[in-house]
């Protein structure tokens, strides 16, 4: 079991320490856990530790790896917002993987509930449009190791009229060229479109292009580590897939699933 996004109260919006984290991913059966929280920026301060907290951070999971060293591999990450903002601070940290995630159209927190009304005066066409663009970008940009919970704009449950392949396709096509991973992210099956992300028109497409694929469960609290994953693993198994990705010191490594 692999489990590689995971959040802390540093982000300010998680509870629960990392300790118990671990001891959820223990029970649970993970072999490989890591810790991705939100990387600070100078933008949207609330929701994310600052550039002070990096050290502590990064001290925090350093700590509990080898404490752990003998029951579970324990990884370093960062979840890091493609905006304007993003900060070669956080680029140039010694981590295992960054994550790259769109949350933002403009200054629009797309997914965030306290912006929810924000929807009713956009044309979704036009949003997904404007977020998968994004994401081809975020590809192109070769910033990142993991594209993060690719179609996140669903999270809502709002859906365009036009296909989503069709909308999608020059994102995963520039993944592919990337040589990126993507997470098949849990989250999106405790939110309204109770969906995995992918969904499973994207994650056809996906497997069709032979992309990396990694496994999370975008856990804020112990309660969601490794939420759903078993099943999730046995669906992609199913679909003929028998190797995920994760990634120390930036590098690749294969996992036989």
């Amino acid at each position: 079991m692999i489990d590689l996004h995971n959040h802390t109260t540093l982000c300010n919006h998680a509870n629960g320490n990392e300790e118990e984290f671990i001891n959820e991913a223990l029970k649970k059966g993970i072999k490989y856990y890591g810790f991705a929280d939100h990387a600070p920026m100078e933008f949207d301060y609330e929701y994310r530790m600052g550039f002070e907290d990096m050290p502590l951070y990064e001290k925090r999971i350093k700590n509990l790896k080898e404490k752990y060293k003998n029951k579970i591999e324990i990884l370093l990450g960062y979840e890091v917002d493609f905006t304007p903002f993003v900060d070669k601070r956080v680029l140039e940290r010694k981590v295992d993987y960054l994550i790259g995630s769109v949350h933002f159209l403009d200054n629009w927190g797309f997914d965030n509930p306290e912006f929810i009304k924000e929807w009713e005066k956009r044309d979704v066409d036009d949003v997904y449009k404007e977020y998968f663009y994004l994401i081809k970008n975020l590809a192109s940009s070769k910033m990142f190791d993991i594209v993060g919970h690719i179609d996140l704009v669903k999270v809502f449950g709002f859906k365009p009229t036009k296909n989503i392949k069709d909308i999608a396709k020059n994102a995963i096509k520039a993944i592919k060229k990337a040589n990126m991973t993507i997470e098949i992210n849990t989250a999106g099956l405790r939110k309204p479109v109770n969906e995995l992300y992918p969904g499973d028109e994207l994650l056809d497409m996906i497997l069709n292009e032979n992309i990396d694929i990694t496994f999370s469960s975008d856990a804020h609290s112990p309660s969601q580590v490794g939420f759903k994953l078993n099943e999730t693993i046995q669906k992609l198994k199913s679909k003929g897939l028998n190797e995920a990705v994760i990634f120390k010191n930036r590098q690749k490594e294969k996992i036989k699933i």
